[in-house]
């Protein structure tokens, strides 16, 4: 899923510039290169930027689990970063118990 993942945000990012174009010089880069709006070309373009978008949306909705070039934390993390999806887990017997393991460890 990276991959489309990956796609999809070049083919947003591609429609974001054209739409930049004609906000700033009324001119439309995908029409000109592929031959007018109305071209089965442009229609392309347009509906996989399109589908694009909707598929960029499931990046505002990630989390940050299995990903190796990420952060790390600590042992006991909130992976919602507290969002309103979700409640909060509370790891404080979890944290206490690896405090006592760890006290223990230090003590022999």
């Amino acid at each position: 899923m990276r991959t489309v993942s990956r796609i999809a945000l070049v083919l947003v990012i591609i429609g974001a510039l054209n739409w930049g174009l004609i906000g700033l010089f009324k001119f439309d880069l995908v029409a000109t290169l592929f031959g007018g709006q109305a071209s089965i070309l442009s229609r392309v373009v347009y509906t996989l930027v399109g589908i694009s978008g909707i598929v960029s949306l499931g990046i505002l909705f990630e989390t940050n689990d299995g990903r190796e070039n990420d952060l790390d934390y600590g042992t006991f993390s909130n992976s919602n970063l507290g969002t309103e999806f979700g409640d909060e887990p509370d790891f404080t017997e979890q944290r206490d118990a690896a405090r006592r393991r760890s006290d223990d460890d230090t003590m022999m």
